[in-house]
C-alpha cells in the first residue's frame, strides 16, 4: 500500500521565523522518521507529504495515495487539526485519526468538556471567559486552573495557571488571552492524582493500552503539568506505569478515560488525560485525539512501551483501525 505522510515539521516554521512557542506542538524530523520507517517494516511504501500547503498543491497536480497517515497539527485558527482531514475528505482519501469535526471540537477544550459533562461524565466545573471582565463572574470558588481555550503540548500552562484567590483571576486571564489571542478556560483546579491512559482503536473496538501517573518532582516550585515541564520532562517529571491490580483506583481512570474517547467520537488512536479531585475522584481533563508520536518523548508511545506494545506495533494497530473505515468503504 502506497501511504502519503502528512505533518507539520517544526523547523521548516522555526526556518519561516515562528517562535519556539509557536512551533511547540509541531514534529521533529525524528518523529517523520520514525513513523515512516515503522510503516516501510509493516510492507508499506511511504511518501513525505508535509503540511496542509504542500498536500494542496499535489494534490491539484493529480497526486494520490491510498491513504494518509496524518499527524498535521495545523498552523492557524482553533480549526486548525481540522484541515487536512477536511482536505482529505474532499477528495475522498482515507487517512488515519479523527475526522473533521473531532479534531475541531476537541481543539477547544470548553467545548469538549461540554460534551462530556452533557454524557454523564464527571469533569471539574469550568466556564471559557473571553475576557478579563468574565473572569469576575466565575459561579465557584478558587482555587482556579486556567489555560487557553485551544492550544496544546502545554502551551500557556505554567505556575500561575493555579490561581488562589478570585481577585487574581481577570490579571491572569488578561494575560493569556493577550499571548494567546483567544478565550481561557477556567476550571476549578482538582488537587488529587494525574493520570494519562492511551488509547487506541475507534468506537466498540477501542480499548485501553496502559495509564501512567504524571508525577511533577516535588523539589520545583512549578508542580503543574506545565509546557516548561514537559519539554524537560527527563528531570522534572517521572511516569509511573500503573494497572488495576496494583492500584484499584486505575481501573475507574480507565472506564472514564474510555467512556470519554467513544463519547467524542475520536478514532485510531490518541491520549485521555484525567485527575482526581480532593475525595479522590477520577475527573476529564481533556483529549488528545492526535497525540503526538515521538519514540521515548511522547506520552502515547511512552505508556504503550510501559504495556508491551512495540512502536512499530503501536503504528501498526492506529493503520488497522483506519484501514477498518476503508474496508467498510469498500464493502458498502
Amino acid at each position: 500500500m502506497i501511504i502519503g505522510l502528512t505533518y507539520d515539521l517544526r523547523q521548516d516554521y522555526l526556518e519561516m521565523g515562528y517562535s519556539e512557542l509557536e512551533t511547540a506542538e509541531f514534529d521533529s524530523i525524528e518523529t517523520i522518521e520514525a513513523i515512516e520507517q515503522a510503516l516501510q517494516s509493516l510492507g508499506h511504501e511511504t511518501i513525505r507529504i508535509g503540511n496542509g500547503i504542500r498536500l494542496t498543491e499535489r494534490l491539484v497536480l493529480g497526486e494520490r495515495w491510498d491513504l494518509v497517515f496524518n499527524i498535521a497539527e495545523g498552523l492557524h485558527g482553533i480549526g486548525r487539526e481540522a484541515q487536512i482531514p477536511a482536505i482529505l475528505d474532499l477528495y475522498n482519501i482515507p487517512y488515519t485519526f479523527s475526522d473533521p469535526m473531532v479534531m475541531a471540537v476537541t481543539l477547544h477544550k470548553g467545548m469538549t468538556k461540554h460534551i462530556v459533562r452533557d454524557a454523564g461524565l464527571a469533569t471539574a466545573n469550568f466556564i471559557v471567559a473571553a475576557s478579563d471582565q468574565d473572569a469576575w463572574n466565575v459561579p465557584f470558588l478558587p482555587p482556579f486552573f486556567v489555560k487557553p481555550v485551544a492550544e496544546g503540548t502545554g502551551m500557556g500552562i505554567t505556575a500561575r495557571s493555579v490561581v488562589k484567590t478570585a481577585t487574581e483571576l481577570p490579571g491572569v486571564c488578561r494575560e493569556l488571552v493577550q499571548e494567546f489571542h483567544q478565550p481561557v478556560l477556567i476550571e476549578e483546579f482538582l488537587t488529587g492524582r494525574e493520570f494519562t491512559v492511551g488509547i487506541v482503536g475507534t468506537g466498540g473496538r477501542a480499548r485501553v493500552m496502559g495509564t501512567m501517573e504524571i508525577l511533577v518532582l516535588a523539589d520545583r516550585e512549578d508542580v503543574v503539568y506545565s509546557f516548561e515541564n514537559k519539554e524537560g520532562w527527563k528531570s522534572r517529571v517521572q511516569y509511573l506505569p500503573l494497572s488495576p491490580a496494583v492500584d484499584p483506583l486505575i481501573q475507574e481512570v480507565e472506564d472514564l478515560a474510555l467512556s470519554a474517547w467513544k463519547v467524542l467520537g475520536c478514532r485510531d488512536g490518541g491520549r485521555i488525560d484525567i485527575r482526581c479531585d480532593g475525595a479522590g475522584r477520577p475527573n476529564f481533563i481533556e483529549v488528545n485525539p492526535l497525540a503526538g508520536l515521538r519514540p521515548e518523548y511522547s506520552d502515547l508511545p511512552i505508556v504503550c512501551q510501559f504495556f508491551g506494545t512495540s512502536y512499530v506495533r503501536l503504528v501498526e494497530m492506529i493503520l488497522e483501525s483506519a484501514l477498518e473505515r476503508v474496508t467498510l468503504l469498500e464493502t458498502a
